[in-house]
């Protein structure tokens, strides 16, 4: 992996203790480029708004970071960087207020996995919390729709494990460095995630520990990755409602499981549920909500032997070609309805298959 000479100082400055994504953004935006930002003087700093105890923090981080120190630890660690300017950033994510300046990630992002919902809960959920994450993230991935959690003990761990058993994929976003495993007993699932199973993706400099005051942040980038977020078991204190008021904030829908009133871990859903959001028994009523098609058993099963089609998607793809071609010509050879290759080919432009160009023409990508 080779990385350019700028995403250097893009690592270092992402190390600066108090600069934040919000003034990182607002520097970046000021200077030009990180190594503009990097090699600035003091008053030029003071001149882009820091005030005169940032830019003295500023001044001194600087003179024990190396950004050559950062790249080369990064090319040690194989990683993937992407950073605010690179054309792979993930688009939703780079659409929420400050986003993450620079994501570090393991594994593979795909185009289709901007088709996420989040899939939340408490760290000590009751043997039923457990099983419905592990069902209604399997469920989800068996419809195409990628996983995305926090991979914390408990729901988070149900939901990447049901996603992975149902043969999907899932995303975990971690609170700590993306080379620091928490908790540590989930190696094996980090490992698999990583492996082939989706991405594990950090915001936070490399050796950075699981320090509690990272995961409001990690939070909003779980949410930030999806349409929305479920929250299944979860306390009135909950960090999972922390996810669903970012999910809000950011214009994402919020879906809640309800459960027993006298339960503690309830309140946290049943709350929710009160304040708007929609109430999940199954898959169907995310997917309906998301206006997502819902597949039947059959589609399932086309869908995994077919390398992620559903029946309607391989139906379109394999009456395009090279050449663009229109919607309505799409219509006539597959024979099914408007609304039906509308929806195929929205997917296969999101999977990266098909380019849609202007007047409702399509053409293969592969």
């Amino acid at each position: 992996m080779a990385l350019e000479d700028d995403l250097h100082f893009w690592l270092a400055m992402n190390k600066v203790p108090g600069i934040g994504p919000k003034r990182f953004g607002l520097l970046i935006r000021h200077f030009g480029t990180a190594r503009a930002v990097w090699e600035a003087s003091a008053a030029e700093l003071a001149a882009a708004g820091l005030s005169p105890r940032a830019v003295e923090k500023f001044l001194a981080a600087r003179a024990s970071i190396h950004p050559a120190a950062e790249a080369e630890r990064a090319l040690r660690e194989k990683l993937r960087i992407l950073t605010l300017h690179c054309p792979d950033y993930p688009r939703l994510l780079a659409r929420i207020p400050d986003p993450p300046p620079v994501l570090f990630v393991r594994g593979e992002l795909r185009p289709a996995d901007e088709v996420a919902v989040a899939v939340v809960g408490t760290r000590t959920p009751t043997p039923t919390g457990r099983l419905t994450a592990e069902r209604l993230a399997g469920d989800l991935a068996a419809q195409g729709i990628t996983v995305v959690s926090g991979m914390a003990r408990g729901i988070d761990t149900a939901a990447h494990r049901g996603a992975l058993a149902a043969g999907g994929r899932t995303i975990a976003v971690l609170g700590s460095g993306i080379d620091v495993v928490y908790p540590p007993e989930n190696l094996h699932l980090y490992e698999e995630i990583a492996g082939g199973g989706g991405a594990v993706v950090s915001e936070f400099p490399l050796g950075t520990d699981p320090l509690p005051m990272n995961f409001p942040a990690r939070n909003r980038v779980i949410s930030g990755l999806t349409l929305g977020v479920v929250v299944i078991e979860a306390a009135s204190d909950s960090g999972s409602l922390i996810t669903a008021a970012h999910a809000a904030e950011q214009g994402r829908e919020v879906f809640a499981v309800p459960g027993p009133v006298e339960l503690e871990l309830s309140r946290g859903p049943n709350r929710l549920i009160k304040q708007g959001a929609k109430l999940v028994e199954g898959v169907r009523d995310i997917l309906e909500e998301l206006s997502l098609p819902v597949l039947s058993h059959a589609e399932v099963a086309t869908t995994r032997e077919t390398g992620g089609l559903s029946a309607d998607e391989e139906r379109v793809l394999c009456a395009l070609t090279h050449e663009p071609r229109h919607v309505d010509l799409i219509v006539r050879e597959t024979g099914l309805s408007s609304a039906q290759v509308n929806a195929a080919l929205i997917m296969l432009v999101i999977k990266g298959l098909v380019r849609e160009s202007p007047g409702s023409l399509f053409s293969r990508l592969r």
